[in-house]
């Protein structure tokens, strides 16, 4: 299989990639004047998350999938819009995150989803993807909800999708970054409380998008009963 050397599109590819990073690069001198991961300076302007209601509607009709915002908790970075490309509502991040009742035909059994993950920054007008999957297990009064994330986008099923939902971005003044353009650490900044919280050094994502390493695992317990 050929890489990017013989790739036809290197030289266009290179092009883009160089102007987004240039994006990136003058968000983060911006964002962070310390050079240091920590709160960072304010926003700039317009920031993605401010679109997560409407993009996720239209999305749910371009891509004829069912979508899921989740905002992001106080003093998060972004704000998420999960679309459902592996599986069939109710879907098990609708369950996890926006009150969904647990299905009744998912007792005794399991359900296996993939998604795409759009993370929009609440900092700037940028847009991060990645794919997820997430399995669903019944247990005892509730069910178990697991999500693995990747470092970007990777399984075919997911990409054709993936390319039409890039495509759609421009139209809410959100710019695309790629997930793997961003996975590693920032030329000169400081990781500050980053590495106590999670070890090892943040990524240029995680100035941007989230705190939390990019491929973290996340292990959820929901009660079969919502609380009274």
């Amino acid at each position: 299989m050929g890489g990017c050397t013989n790739c036809h599109g290197k030289t266009g590819c290179d092009d883009r990639k160089g102007a987004m990073m240039a994006t990136v690069d003058d968000t983060l001198a911006r964002l962070y004047p310390a050079r240091s991961w920590g709160p960072p300076t304010g926003r700039l302007g317009h920031a993605a998350a401010d679109e997560a209601a409407g993009l996720a509607d239209e999305l749910a009709t371009v891509l004829d999938a069912a979508t899921v915002v989740v905002p992001g908790d106080v003093g998060a970075l972004c704000d998420f819009v999960y679309v459902l490309c592996v599986g069939r509502p109710p879907c098990a991040i609708a369950v996890r995150d926006a009150g969904v009742p647990v299905p009744a035909e998912w007792r005794g059994g399991e359900v296996h989803e993939a998604y795409l993950r759009i993370a929009l920054s609440r900092l700037c007008p940028l847009a991060a993807l990645q794919e997820v999957v997430v399995d669903a297990f019944d247990d005892h009064g509730g069910v178990i909800v697991r999500e693995a994330a990747r470092a970007g986008v990777y399984s075919a099923p997911l990409l054709r999708r993936m390319q039409r939902l890039v495509a759609t971005l421009p139209a809410y003044g959100v710019v695309h970054v790629d997930t793997g353009e961003i996975s590693g650490p920032p030329p000169g900044y400081g990781a500050g409380a980053w590495t106590e919280l999670y070890a090892g050094v943040p990524a240029i994502a995680n100035y941007l998008f989230s705190a939390q390493p990019l491929t973290m695992v996340t292990t959820t317990w929901v009660p079969r009963e919502p609380p009274s």
